[in-house]
């Protein structure tokens, strides 16, 4: 059961306060708690990120790292990784300063790299995480649990992710 409300405005230090992690960044891994929260807003743009929905219903998260290519490791990983170590993801967008709304709880369905400018508008590789709304998943009465997803692309042809 999550412990946030969909579509509620929470003050983001209050979030740190009540759960840790970190305050700054939009990936959030509150140790000893059951999940990691992701943050996004237009503020991400100066910094190379740009985050958003996708036709699919997808939203296309960018992983962490101002300056370089960006890796999986510490936040980028716990994104990817987060089904298997058994933590829900928690999507939160910005509405104004200091101001989150919950968007919802997502699954991490892969991943996708491409070229784009850092902070100091060098081209790196850019991580983009593809993240599914939970509540599309899971069927009335069941609790169910992601375990593979097939996923079609024209240009690539069939894909299929593990959770």
């Amino acid at each position: 059961m999550t412990p946030f409300v969909q579509g509620r405005t929470y003050r983001r230090r209050d979030l740190h306060g009540q759960f840790g992690g970190q305050a700054q960044g939009g990936i959030s891994t509150p140790a000893g708690h059951p999940f990691l929260l992701l943050f996004t807003g237009e503020s991400g743009n100066r910094y190379g990120y740009s985050d958003g929905w996708t036709p699919n219903g997808v939203f296309e998260y960018t992983g962490e790292g101002q300056r370089g290519d960006m890796g999986f490791v510490r936040g980028n990983l716990a994104i990817l990784e987060h089904g298997q170590a058994g933590r829900d993801l928690h999507l939160f967008e910005q509405t104004d300063r200091g101001n989150v709304r919950y968007v919802g709880q997502m699954v991490c369905t892969g991943y996708d790299q491409r070229t784009g400018p850092d902070v100091d508008g060098k081209i790196r590789k850019v991580t983009s995480l593809s993240c599914y709304p939970y509540r599309l998943l899971q069927r009335p009465g069941r609790r169910c649990q992601l375990t593979f997803l097939l996923l079609e692309c024209r240009d690539c042809g069939p894909k299929v992710w593990a959770n």
